[in-house]
């Protein structure tokens, strides 16, 4: 007679319509036909999407079954890599003898599409394992299990990969959390998370994501960037690199503002490698991406709760960790974002001690990134007086180094600008450099490509901080002119 599978599997091929026909459909067979139903107005919008590779129904089903028969526990694989020939012989072994002891028998072309399926599952990150592997791809976006776009070389194309249906992406996005311990289910739809090579992922399920499982990964660089990568990029010139490693080694607050995507973790990253070795760094994140060269360097990242307890047991969150690092005699403080009450702790630190402390911010200006951290300030709970707050600002932050991506993907250094005082409520503000194109008009940095980071012609009121920390920098950084004050 043979096991329930292979009875199941080993039919005559004649037999197989009927059986398909006679199957109630699938929630996997409707999201299969959504795309062609939509496609007549896909196409009047001018939008075909490219070619889809589905696995074939017979071995989507065997991938589906197989994939937990193959491990001895649902952790057992985690750490094993798709690219580790032992790891590969190990998965392929086990799948041989199930299927002979299931006595199960497969044309070739079946038996190779399972076993490549199986190995991508498995070791791998299953539909989109050959875009993460693909270092060219700088970002993944999974919009349920039929849709999957990703960027390369700063443009957004729709791939050809799709998940089996919404239990293949769940299968995914499981191994991902598994290893950081932490939750995905109806209890917690949405996480954070990375892949081991540092990669940031988001992840957003059911009832909230209505197109099922949502991710999106954020990958970075396999060669942590240099300033000198950012150089030839044009991401920002000679000059202004110059003037930011006098900044950071003058211990200047600085705060990198950017909308998503715009590359402020990145520069983040290497504004922190201006950072003297002799001094102690403290940073913290809520999924750790930082990648500091320096020796002395504690790494601290959020912590979810402990699975199962309903009272947050074991939670860390940006703020605690703030509070908690200020007893570590740290030299400077690295967050790698500010998006709630930690604003005020971050100040405070700023103010007491702690200079030469970054940070970043969501913003799409300088000037909105000083309501931001208003904003931001105020969600502590602490009911201060907005002239209060902006005081507190205008003290401890000095710099704002404005990130932007352009119209044409590139993400350069817009505007940085230098926060000078108060005058009466409002804090006063001062651009030092501005990216600008030839035919730009107008104060605000440009949108479009092929510009370059202008100086604005005024001096940085903090000319003696810079020389007292060994930097005379020449006039010419600021544009040969003295309209800020003090000389070269």
């Amino acid at each position: 007679m043979g096991s329930p599978l292979s009875r199941r599997f080993n039919k005559p091929a004649a037999e197989a319509p009927k059986a398909i026909s006679e199957a109630p459909p699938s929630e996997s067979a409707a999201q299969a036909a959504a795309p062609a139903a939509e496609k007549s107005a896909e196409e009047q919008r001018g939008y075909i999407p490219p070619p889809k590779r589905r696995t074939t129904p017979r071995v989507a089903e065997l991938r589906r079954q197989l994939r937990p028969k193959l491990l001895a526990a649902p952790n057992e694989a985690d750490e094993w890599r798709r690219d580790n020939p032992e790891h590969q012989k190990i998965v392929v072994d086990r799948l041989n003898i199930f299927l002979q002891r299931a006595n199960l028998q497969l044309p070739k072309p079946e038996y190779d599409e399972l076993r490549e399926a199986l190995l991508d599952d498995i070791l791998g990150w299953g539909a989109i394992d050959p875009l993460v592997r693909d270092r060219s791809y700088s970002e993944i976006m999974v919009n349920g299990p039929d849709v999957i776009f990703a960027e390369k070389r700063g443009k957004l194309i729709e791939t050809e990969y799709v998940f089996d249906d919404d239990e293949h992406a769940d299968w995914v996005a499981q191994k991902i959390v598994r290893r950081l311990m932490r939750r995905f289910d109806r209890e917690h739809p949405m996480t954070d998370a990375r892949l081991p090579d540092g990669s940031r992922v988001h992840l957003v399920r059911r009832p909230s994501a209505l197109q099922g499982i949502t991710m999106t990964i954020r990958k970075f660089p396999e060669k942590v960037l240099t300033v000198q990568d950012l150089i030839r990029f044009g991401s920002l010139t000679q000059e202004v690199a110059d003037f930011l490693q006098a900044c950071i080694v003058a211990r200047l607050n600085i705060v990198v503002a950017g909308g998503t995507g715009s590359g402020k973790t990145t520069l983040l990253n290497v504004l922190s490698s201006f950072i003297p070795e002799d001094e102690r760094i403290v940073t913290i994140e809520d999924a750790a991406e930082l990648q500091l060269a320096q020796r002395h360097v504690v790494r601290l990242e959020t912590a979810p709760p402990v699975p199962g307890a309903k009272d947050g047991t074991g939670q860390l969150v940006i703020r605690d960790l703030v509070k908690g690092s200020l007893r570590m005699r740290p030299d400077r403080i690295v967050v790698g974002e500010c998006r709630g009450g930690e604003a005020l702790d971050m100040l405070q630190a700023m103010n007491t001690g702690h200079d030469g402390s970054l940070t970043t911010v969501h913003a799409n200006s300088p000037r909105d990134a000083i309501a931001r951290l208003e904003t931001l300030t105020l969600m502590a709970g602490m009911d201060l007086p907005i002239g209060v707050v902006r005081r507190q600002i205008a003290s401890a932050v000095q710099l704002i180094v404005q990130q932007a991506r352009l119209k044409d993907g590139s993400r350069k250094i817009v505007q940085i600008t230098e926060i000078q005082g108060m005058e009466g409520d409002s804090i006063t503000m001062q651009d030092l450099f501005v990216y600008k194109t030839p035919d730009h008009k107008g104060p605000g940095p440009s949108q479009l490509g092929g510009g370059t980071l202008q100086p604005t012609g005024y001096r940085t009121k903090f000319s003696e901080r810079l020389e007292q920390a060994g930097f005379k920098l020449s006039a010419k950084i600021f544009g040969g002119g003295m309209v800020g004050g003090g000389k070269a």
